[in-house]
């Protein structure tokens, strides 16, 4: 599972702000009981589904015939999850013939007696008719998923003119068992054959191969997938719509995508890569992928990011980029990434808990650092690791173990310690064991659990053989553990004895001490003698004989320690270190402590070297944190080359941005250019810094400009276009803005200002700015930069009143208004 666009940690950190607990307490009872791995009374062995769908009612009619064994012990039960059927009949099949069994369903459970007791080894089918209705299914999701009733109609009436009509399921955690009678656990695996009847006119996708289709004298066709290798009901798939086909191929595979046939002109361009990603991790894991092809399709409406299903991954449909949007690269290039990994890590060994989800997710997460290290060069793995590290550290994990055997809902385990923080501790491992025996070791975890279910401590004993180590010390530190060292490093120099000092505390404000390997570095010049050290204690001090002061002391040389350093260097040092040490996070420390501390000597010379750097995240991150005011001609020049030639569209789009922010009118002609740029970022960019020096001309443009907007370009175009909009319009704006959720207040309130920009109604201009900063509070909470930009768009909006002043007709109205505004920005 792929986390949503706004990020995981996002997420659950806006819904904590929106959703206090009735009373102000919240209900801990959850801290009390053990999340175990779920019994295993009976295993499943094979699934067979035949199915059709009624369109009108939302609904679909299933047959079911599932083959069963007992685990262990003999039983005459079964269980089954069946979530909100109709159940028509039950039966044991027999010799080729049905005989009815006594059951009692409540609606979430089948209970079924089977008439006579069963062995181990002993198999038996159950056949089911029933029929499942999940838009009569209430069920609650998460920050990662956020609906749950497993089977979705999109638009099943073709009522919607602009979107099309498609069917797709989504199993994870248990909503399979909504559309499938099941044992909807992560520790079954089963085989599957999947027989779906459908219109004509759409293609279909599940998982395995299809292996036959039937035309119907009734305009449908009748397809059947088939599994033949066992997998986790909550990784059944099944996708029907009008979608294009798009074919590749791994060593004879089939390798294909599924995409509306508006996007199938640009398919490969946004999984073109697949194939070669496939024999990537293929080769690293020394395991060839396993199944017998690998499909992607894009599903609207999705309730999530992506979804791993076995050999038939789900993408959004956000996944659909045009050519324009292209043209700023593949924004999902990670997602295609971290699903295909899942065919090894998730699909082929499977968490055998949500509580050990991190045997799914972590790796997942990790894949992401792994692809583009390999695919894009260090700088790039090095970025996506340090990205996603920060995401971690920023949000409110500090009290959750990776490993959680307590959670109020399964669905929680699908946050930024499951993702991100288990990625970081695979890459610290990674770096601790070294590469041979990190792929050697999960070489020998997937071989030996292999169509399993595992848990971290598969993982560890894995580690273990290959390594002859033991790594319990590890596991219990990082997997069943939880937070993250803080640390606070000064140094100091003896100069009679030529001893470098190192002085690290860890600040973390429980009693917990981490144990640490750390790499230290001793830079004299350019020369580098490196020093590994073990930090054992809440303080150490690490002394080096060195033969003269030395340039740079860089702890954590390879930056691969997931923790939050304080770290006391001097402009100089960093300096010393973008030029010697060099990594991608070396030279982004340095870019952002030169931009905070922009009047010491030497801080722009920094900003320019990071202008100029070969790696575009190191000139797109040097564009981010360089602010207009501080621009001399040096770095000015550079921002405007950047803006006119730079590789990186998104680059180009930053400096725009710092140009618009100088609002000076010897760029308007260029500005007035580039709003027809064929990347929706430069567009974007341009016609938020026309708009500051000739808003009405920018305005002037919407009519053309609007025909075809996304991406970056569509915000500004909202917010011109509310520009065009009267006091008549507040009750529609206002209501839509109130009714939305306070993710989508992320980035609708800087429109609901610019709309309160034209707005003379004193009353309603009180009403919407308390909106504003009932929003801007609440965010606040989050991270201190919301409030930030929300004062800055106040800001232009209170200067848009202060120009409109002269022209109204109620100019005191106004400077009450204004008034407001400067309250509220106290």
């Amino acid at each position: 599972m792929r986390k949503l666009v706004l990020g995981i940690c996002l997420c659950t950190s806006v819904a904590t702000i929106a959703q206090p607990a009735p009373g102000g307490k919240r209900d801990e009872s959850w801290k009390k009981i053990y999340r175990a791995s779920a019994t295993k009374i009976n295993d499943l062995v094979h699934t067979k589904l035949d199915v059709r769908f009624d369109y009108d009612k939302a609904y679909m009619y299933g047959k079911a015939w599932i083959t069963l064994q007992p685990h262990f012990y003999a039983t005459d039960s079964l269980t089954l999850d069946a979530k909100g059927m109709n159940i028509n009949a039950v039966a044991l099949v027999a010799n080729g013939k049905q005989q009815p069994l006594k059951y009692e369903y409540d609606s979430a459970y089948l209970y079924i007696n089977l008439g006579r007791s069963y062995k181990q080894g002993e198999k038996y089918t159950v056949f089911i008719d029933y029929v499942a209705k999940p838009n009569e299914y209430q069920a609650k999701g998460s920050a990662a998923i956020t609906d749950a009733k497993g089977l979705y109609f999109i638009n099943p009436k073709g009522e919607d003119k602009n979107k099309p009509t498609q069917i797709w399921t989504q199993g994870e955690t248990e909503a399979t068992s909504v559309w499938c009678p099941t044992i909807d656990k992560s520790n079954q695996k089963t085989t599957e054959e999947i027989t779906m009847t459908v219109p004509a006119k759409y293609v279909t996708l599940s998982n395995g191969l299809l292996v036959s289709q039937k035309k119907n004298t009734d305009g449908t066709r009748t397809d059947t997938w088939k599994m033949d290798l066992p997998h986790s009901p909550y990784l059944f798939f099944m996708g029907v719509g009008d979608f294009a086909i798009i074919k590749d191929s791994y060593k004879g595979k089939e390798v294909s995508y599924y995409v509306e046939k508006d996007y199938e002109k640009v398919a490969r361009r946004i999984f073109g890569l697949t194939p070669e990603m496939i024999g990537f991790y293929s080769k690293i894991l020394g395991v060839d992928y396993p199944w017998a092809k690998y499909a992607q399709m894009t599903g609207r409406d999705y309730v999530s990011g992506a979804m791993e299903n076995t050999t038939a991954t789900l993408h959004t449909d956000a996944l659909q980029q045009n050519a324009r949007q292209l043209s700023d690269g593949n924004k999902y290039e990670d997602y295609v990434a971290h699903e295909l990994f899942h065919q090894w890590f998730g699909d082929y060994v499977t968490a055998e808990s949500w509580s050990n989800l991190t045997v799914n997710e972590s790796f997942a997460n990790y894949s992401e650092t792994l692809w583009f290290e390999y695919k894009h060069g260090k700088d790039a793995g090095l970025e996506k690791n340090y990205v996603d590290m920060r995401t971690y550290t920023r949000g409110r994990n500090d009290a959750k173990d990776l490993v959680r055997f307590y959670y109020a809902d399964k669905e929680d385990m699908f946050d930024a310690v499951s993702y991100n923080k288990g990625g970081r501790i695979l890459n610290m491992l990674r770096h601790y064991v070294g590469d041979s025996a990190f792929f050697k070791s999960l070489n020998l975890y997937l071989t030996t659990n292999k169509f399993k279910s595992a848990e971290a401590h598969n993982l560890r004993l894995a580690f273990e053989e290959v390594t002859g180590q033991d790594l319990n010390w590890y596991w219990n530190q990082w997997y069943f553990g939880s937070g993250h060292p803080l640390l606070d490093i000064n140094y100091g120099y003896d100069a009679e004895n030529r001893v470098a000092q190192v002085f690290i505390s860890q600040k973390q404000t429980t009693d917990k001490v981490f144990k640490l390997p750390i790499d230290i570095d001793v830079y004299v010049g350019n020369k580098k003698e490196r020093h590994s050290v073990w930090m054992n204690n809440k303080q150490d001090t690490f002394s080096f004989k060195v033969t003269s002061k030395p340039d740079l002391i860089n702890v954590d040389g390879d930056k691969i320690l997931l923790a939050v350093k304080t770290d006391h260097k001097t402009l100089t040092e960093y300096a010393h270190q973008y030029k010697y040490a060099g990594n991608y996070v070396d030279r982004r420390e340095a870019i952002e402590y030169a931009a905070q501390h922009i009047s010491e000597a030497g801080a722009k010379e920094l900003l320019s070297q990071g202008l100029s750097d070969p790696y575009h995240g190191i000139r797109n991150i040097t564009l981010r944190v360089l602010s207009a005011k501080d621009l001399d001609a040096t770095l000015l020049a550079k921002v405007e080359g950047i803006s006119k030639n730079d590789e990186r569209r998104l680059n180009r789009a930053a400096a725009i941005n710092i140009l618009s922010d100088l609002e000076q009118p010897k760029y308007e002609a260029f500005f007035l250019a580039n709003t027809s740029d064929s990347s929706y970022s430069v567009a974007g960019a341009a016609l938020e810094g026309l708009a500051k020096l000739n808003e009405q001309k920018a305005i002037s443009l919407l009519p053309v400009i609007t025909k075809d907007v996304m991406g970056d370009l569509k915000p500004i175009t909202e917010q011109l276009t509310l520009l065009t909009k009267s006091d008549a319009d507040f009750d529609s704006v206002y209501n839509k803005y109130k009714s939305a959720s306070l993710l989508r207040k992320v980035s609708q309130v800087y429109n609901l200002i610019t709309y309160l920009s034209v707005v003379e109604d004193k009353a309603n201009f009180k009403k919407g700015l308390d909106a504003v900063i009932e929003t801007r509070d609440q965010l606040s909470a989050f991270s201190p930069a919301y409030k930030e930009n929300i004062n800055k768009e106040l800001t232009r909006m209170k200067k848009r009143k202060e120009a409109a002043k002269a022209k109204s007709s109620n100019p005191s109205v106004i400077d009450e208004e204004i008034k407001m505004v400067e309250e509220k920005l106290k």
